[in-house]
């Protein structure tokens, strides 16, 4: 495979991810619940119902939507925040999906959480190396900057099941709880379109490490 087509594919699974991921989105923000509670307040239910307890549910800027296992926060944007719409609702949700992980020691979160100091030195240096190596002919350079590449590609493998068991337990709670089989379906059509993006980005890497195996070899 050139470089170019490599491009090629990895922008087309990228758009389509994204594309995906932004239209249910779209679409299910404009489908209130019929309990007509904020995400704010599901996210803070959702925690109670568990037990768990000293999870603080911020607001943040447009966009941001995350699990903060440093602070052991949830911070949802403000269209979640606010929100009474399945999109809000599958949003809280699954951020607590990820505070109920962190909360039984979930080893999956536990193996990311560990890759991530790491994981940040790779995506910084392995570029710069593997360019070195090839225009120095340093092979040791080149294979360094392939292993310190082969850990975001671990990175991006040992996501997706982080992100697909937040989803499951999401859903399995709104199911628990006797949210009706419309909202679930929602907000399942809505979580599967963004976990489409990480599994987008963890195809991509593999791509990207083949390719880059394959220069190795040459």
């Amino acid at each position: 495979m050139s470089y170019l087509g490599l491009i090629i594919i990895t922008l087309a699974i990228g758009m389509f991810a994204t594309w995906s991921c932004q239209h249910n989105l779209k679409k299910y923000s404009n489908v209130p619940t019929e309990s007509g509670i904020t995400g704010a307040q599901a996210a803070q239910q959702m925690l109670s119902y568990y037990g768990i307890t000293g999870v603080p549910v911020h607001q943040g800027a447009e966009g941001q939507d995350f699990f903060d296992p440093r602070s052991n926060s949830v911070t949802l944007s403000r269209s979640a925040y606010y929100g009474r719409s399945i999109t809000a609702l599958a949003t809280a949700c699954h951020e607590v999906g990820h505070a109920c992980q962190y909360a039984q020691d979930y080893t999956p979160m536990k193996i990311r959480g560990a890759l991530v100091p790491a994981v940040n030195l790779a995506s910084n240096a392995w570029m710069i190396l593997f360019f070195a190596g090839i225009l120095m002919n340093i092979a040791g350079l080149v294979d360094i900057a392939i292993l310190l590449y082969a850990l975001a590609v671990l990175f991006h493998l040992v996501t997706l099941p982080v992100e697909f068991n937040a989803s499951r337990r999401a859903l399995t709670y709104m199911e628990t709880i006797g949210i009706s089989s419309a909202e679930v379906s929602g907000s399942w059509k809505v979580l599967r379109a963004c976990a489409l993006t990480y599994v987008a980005a963890a195809l991509t890497s593999i791509l990207q490490l083949i390719y880059l195996l394959g220069v190795r070899e040459d």
